[in-house]
């Protein structure tokens, strides 16, 4: 079910969807970078299995949203709540994976009354994180990107790079997977080989550069990916929260060992300074593993809601 919530203190809307069991224990989902509400998530019949109502949105500046300027991770909080109460829902979960994982953590930091469990999946941790190299361990494409960032004034060259990317991922969906793929372990490149993974994968891609309905013609100019790069900026300013600060909440860490993407020092700067969180490791895995490791992910967060 697709839906429109008005965005929290500010004009604009936010664009959600829902699957699985209508019924059954609400989770948000929160996506990747870039990404969207339609981004990779289990069957429906998985859902249905797991007990799990499913909620996933466009970020601001993705998909059907509208952009939030100057937007911090701290703001998915209320965005969430506009739209749990929207649907009239009590408490919740969040899982996010990659990028979406910061703005689970401040679900759970900022509205510990509402979030019942989260997931941090793969994620990056604050930018500010005492006593961790921040790029040491990422791809070369990453760290090219935050740098490019920090020495380009009114974020220009970061933004032509992004709506570069952006015209290459309408041309051919599979073109930033391509790309990636360069810099990915053996083990992510197995999983992204997966068709049906591919294929959910892309749409993600298309949707969150705004090929969601194929309705645009060729004489409207494409949007510009301001959902990406917004999310970016976000990544490496401060959060609007302290993870440490995570107390009354259940928490899972999950990360993949050979993750170059996210690398496994952010996940252990996290998993050290999170009270009580429950932090997993697995060594034979990388960033894309996040995606088939999602139904246990969240029957943990069913099973450990407060």
């Amino acid at each position: 079910m697709f839906g429109l919530v008005k965005a929290p203190d500010r004009d604009g809307k936010l664009a959600y969807e829902e699957w699985g069991d209508p019924k059954g224990y609400p989770v948000f989902l929160l996506h990747g970078t870039p990404g969207s509400r339609l981004g990779p998530k289990p069957r429906t019949f998985d859902l249905h299995k797991l007990g799990i109502r499913l909620i996933a949105y466009d970020r601001p500046g993705y998909g059907e949203s509208g952009r939030y300027v100057g937007r911090d991770v701290a703001h998915a909080a209320q965005d969430v709540i506009a739209i749990a109460d929207h649907l009239r829902l009590g408490r919740y979960s969040v899982v996010g994976r990659s990028g979406g994982g910061p703005h689970a953590l401040a679900c759970a930091a900022l509205s510990p009354d509402r979030v019942a469990s989260a997931a941090a999946v793969v994620t990056v941790a604050p930018p500010d994180a005492e006593g961790l190299d921040w790029l040491a361990g990422m791809a070369d494409s990453n760290v090219m990107t935050y740098e490019m960032m920090e020495n380009s004034p009114g974020l220009t060259q970061v933004g032509a790079l992004l709506a570069r990317n952006a015209d290459a991922i309408r041309r051919n969906p599979s073109s930033l997977l391509s790309s990636l793929s360069q810099e990915m372990p053996d083990v992510d490149r197995l999983v992204v080989e997966d068709a049906g993974i591919r294929d959910l994968l892309m749409l993600n891609y298309l949707s969150a550069v705004g090929e969601f309905t194929g309705a645009r013609t060729e004489l409207e100019d494409p949007p510009e990916p301001t959902g990406w790069l917004d999310d970016l900026v976000s990544f490496r300013k401060p959060w609007g929260f302290y993870p440490e600060k995570i107390e009354e909440v259940p928490v899972l860490l999950w990360h993949g060992e050979q993750d170059v993407f996210s690398p496994v020092s952010h996940f252990r700067w996290l998993a050290e300074r999170i009270p009580h969180a429950c932090a997993v490791l697995q060594p034979s895995a990388a960033h894309f593993a996040a995606l088939p490791a999602l139904p246990p992910i969240l029957a943990w967060v069913r099973d450990n809601a407060a």
